[in-house]
């Protein structure tokens, strides 16, 4: 037995080998990004692996894989699933014959991402499984039964990690590597490959016969466990991670209840039925949404003449935020406070006690909670070239413009004061077009990213250009997909693997939509910069400016070098305009009332450049 300690994703990614995995795409999207970089670094693959343009390209390339007999993954986060959700609800009809994973991580707790949305509701809606592994042990060992209930059910399944899955780290027991050992082979069957109406009203009726059928298998799973407690009755179900922490919470309170756990959905109808004849009360706890309690609910409905249960799920348990050790002991306190063990409540401190159905309610002495830690906001890094646009486009087109922005590093320059909106990938060019359309009058300049500008922004300029918007659109290019982990896109002219292929242009498909004013500027070239934006501003219609310079932290990877900067105390005059424009290498000693850069200078010089009195110089020693 070879058991090694492994990040969640690194579980995972490990499943899919063992999985005999034979395609997987992917679009990077935090906590999800590292399956696949994972993944693309194998040495003597036998699987192709890519990072797709964005999240519907990469289920549609899945798909056809899948179609061939061989087995596939996709990967993203939550709000990727909804880029991806066309196809994937027309595949739930279709079905599949090679096993198809689509991992959609969930981010409870909002640590990265724009919305807090629950997976499984996609798997109710499409009338698919959805698979929820508890531990990170369960996230690897689902992904093979996974692989092999797609295929005996010929359909799409859901996976869905989440952060505390996905970038925890656990002991696991591997098992063998399965190689993708089989021949793409697609087979003509257009009444199951063309949905067309008639073919997709067929379907329809199989996938709705196939769902319960697919509950019921799940129910004799290792991921559906029933434990019954015999001397007890009450019950605690709980799904997902939140029953590794309601288990630990059950044995600290010295509750004795009979515990369902449920990680693979549908739900398992019997069990739960099982559970509800035994137990006067009933507390069901899982991270977001109420999917298991509203089938609990249904299920207790469905038999009122023999089930009487009391049933708690929201009410106490929150329905935002992850889950955790607190919160699941606080619920369980406040529905069975006289099932606890008596020298543990004794233990406890009363103010605790009283409020238990209060979430996070912590642990700590009270010497410990009081202590107050500064904010620390993610701010851009020392010398990204994001920043300089910023401050650019804030200086041509003044604080009363419309910034709006879009889904990657540079939201940061919400800091900087030039990003006013961000709601999903690719719709800062499409809501500037709709103020613009609205009759805005002031000046809108929007921002978007390089690999977001591919994902969804080509077509949203496509579409400003032909209704003729008013607006000037900035492509930060950093030549990189940096906010996920720095992975490649078509813009960069290497394939997920390392492999070299063409280099997209954005200037020239900028060019092909129609925009008929597109410049390319330096990043670090202050006033190159200030130009091309103010004769963007001035341009009526739709106005492209591409600012070009390497992510500095890849830049420096890469081996580029470039001569720090220092502050001559002669010359400054402490105005703080360098300290203004927010680079972490410069700081202000308030004692000599001058400027001063720190170690972790790397060279850009706009500094220099924006400095009124020329203080900051080229270090040439």
């Amino acid at each position: 037995m070879t058991k090694e300690y492994m990040l969640g994703n690194a579980a995972i990614a490990r499943g899919v080998l063992e999985g005999g995995v034979g395609v997987v795409s992917g679009y990077p999207g935090t906590p999800s990004s590292e399956i696949i970089d994972i993944l693309r670094v194998q040495k003597d693959r036998d699987f192709y692996v890519e990072w797709s343009v964005n999240e519907k390209v990469a289920v549609e390339v899945a798909i056809g894989a899948a179609f061939t007999g061989v087995r596939s993954l996709v990967t993203m986060k939550h709000v990727g699933l909804n880029v991806g959700a066309d196809p994937l609800m027309t595949v739930a009809y279709s079905g599949v014959k090679g096993g198809m994973i689509i991992v959609s991580a969930d981010d409870p707790s909002f640590h990265s991402s724009q919305n807090e949305q629950d997976t499984r509701r996609y798997a109710e809606f499409a009338q698919i499984p959805c698979f929820d592994p508890a531990t990170i042990q369960d996230a690897k060992d689902m992904i093979s039964y996974a692989f092999e209930f797609s295929e005996k059910f010929e359909t799409p399944v859901l996976f869905r990690p989440t952060t505390r899955t996905s970038h925890g780290k656990s002991g696991v027991i591997l098992g063998e590597v399965k190689p993708n050992d089989r021949k793409a082979d697609f087979t003509k069957d257009p009444a199951h490959w063309v949905m067309m109406p008639n073919n997709a009203k067929a379907r329809h009726k199989v996938i709705l016969d196939r769902y319960p059928e697919m509950g019921k298998a799940l129910e004799s799973s290792p991921w559906n466990v029933l434990e019954l407690c015999e001397k007890s009755e009450i019950g605690v179900i709980a799904s997902g991670i939140a029953s590794v922490y309601a288990k630990e919470a059950l044995h600290y309170l010295g509750i004795n209840a009979s515990f369902l756990k449920i990680t693979a959905y549908p739900v398992p109808e019997n069990l739960i039925l099982e559970m509800l004849s035994r137990c006067e009360k009933v507390l069901v706890i899982e991270e977001l949404e109420p999917i298991v309690e509203n089938n609990v609910r249904i299920i207790a409905e469905k038999h009122k003449e023999t089930v009487k249960t009391q049933i708690f799920g929201k009410d106490p348990v929150p329905r935002m935020n992850e889950l955790n050790f607190d919160i699941c002991r606080n619920a369980l306190l406040s529905v069975f406070k006289d099932e606890c063990d008596p020298a543990v409540l004794a233990q406890l401190d009363s103010e605790l006690i009283s409020s238990v159905t209060v979430p996070n309610v912590s642990l700590f002495p009270k010497e410990l909670a009081e202590i107050v830690l500064p904010p620390r906001p993610p701010a851009l890094c020392v010398g990204c070239s994001h920043r300089s646009a910023f401050q650019v486009i804030k200086d041509v087109f003044g604080k009363n413009a419309v910034f709006p922005s879009d889904i990657g590093c540079y939201t940061l320059g919400i800091h900087s004061g030039a990003v006013d909106t961000t709601i999903c990938m690719g719709a800062s060019i499409s809501m500037s077009s709709g103020m613009s359309a609205a009759g805005e009058k002031k000046s809108i300049c929007c921002t978007i990213g390089d690999s977001t500008f591919l994902h969804t922004g080509v077509n949203s300029l496509m579409n400003a250009v032909y209704n003729k918007s008013n607006i000037t659109v900035a492509i930060l290019d950093n030549r990189i997909t940096a906010m996920t982990g720095h992975q490649p896109n078509p813009n960069v002219g290497l394939t997920a693997t390392g492999e070299e292929t063409v280099a997209v242009s954005l200037e020239a498909i900028c060019i092909a939509v129609g925009a008929k004013f597109v410049r390319v500027v330096d990043a670090y070239n202050y006033d190159e910069m200030k130009n091309a934006f103010r004769e963007a501003k001035a341009f009526e219609g739709t106005a492209v400016v591409i600012v070009k310079q390497a992510c500095a932290i890849v830049a420096r990877k890469d081996g580029v070098k470039r001569k720090p900067y220092a502050v001559s105390k002669e010359l400054c005059r402490g105005c703080k305009k360098c300290i203004s424009f927010g680079c972490p290498a410069t700081e202000f000693n308030t004692k000599e009332a001058v400027a001063f850069i720190n170690s972790q200078c790397i060279g850009c010089g706009v500094c220099a450049q924006i400095c009124p009195f020329h203080a900051i110089l080229e270090v040439t020693e």
